[in-house]
């Protein structure tokens, strides 16, 4: 699982480098996934959209396993 989470983030990755930001795979357990954001996503005022709209819905799109994205600091 974790594997596969990686993968998806690897594909998303190259839309937040855009734009100054990253994403980085912290932890997966019981449905969850912990990730941190870095860079410009750390302090943009729409990370929380950038983290449920896009990152999660991706994640739970293909891995329906996937209950929640989470940001971890």
């Amino acid at each position: 699982m974790r594997r596969k989470i990686q993968a998806i983030l690897e594909e998303i990755r190259p839309a937040l480098q855009a734009d100054g930001g990253d994403v980085e795979f912290v932890d997966y357990a019981d449905g969850i996934v912990q990730v941190k954001l870095t860079g410009a996503c750390s302090g943009c005022p729409m990370s929380t959209w950038t983290l449920k709209a896009g990152i999660e819905n991706r994640l739970r799109k293909e891995l329906p396993e996937i209950k929640a994205v989470e940001q971890v600091f």
